[in-house]
């Protein structure tokens, strides 16, 4: 009866230290490769490191882009994201306009004359 128990008692075991975070860590995997989009800066299981370009659902496949090189991989072989590609303004007027104020913020400051310090006025009585 106890060795049953035991063998009841390292199955349990097995599951809890082996078995369920290995399921944790596909579904972390697999909602992360759900959320990739063109752009999303990612690294491969070879380690390397490039920017999605295309996705392709029906084969499984994204295509990196590596420095100008483009290589086709499947969808599993991305280890993990770097970095999510952020929205872009849609155009290059709506990013003057962004950085417009700011632009102006700094040119309506007027600028502060720099005092000399210390030693520089030391030499400068000599």
């Amino acid at each position: 009866m106890s060795s049953i128990l035991l063998i009841v008692l390292m199955v349990a075991l097995m599951y809890f230290f082996m078995i369920r975070p290995q399921q944790k860590q596909q579904k972390k995997h697999q909602s992360m490769m759900s959320q990739l989009k063109p752009g999303d800066h990612v690294v491969t299981i070879g380690r390397l490191h490039g920017v999605v370009a295309e996705i392709d659902q029906q084969k499984r496949t994204v295509t990196l882009d590596c420095e100008g090189v483009y290589l086709v991989f499947d969808l599993g072989a991305i280890q993990r994201v770097e970095a999510q590609a952020t929205e872009a303004p849609a155009s290059a007027a709506d990013a003057e306009a962004e950085a417009e104020p700011t632009a102006k913020a700094d040119a309506e400051q007027p600028a502060e004359p720099e005092e000399a310090a210390p030693a520089e006025k030391a030499s400068e009585d000599k």
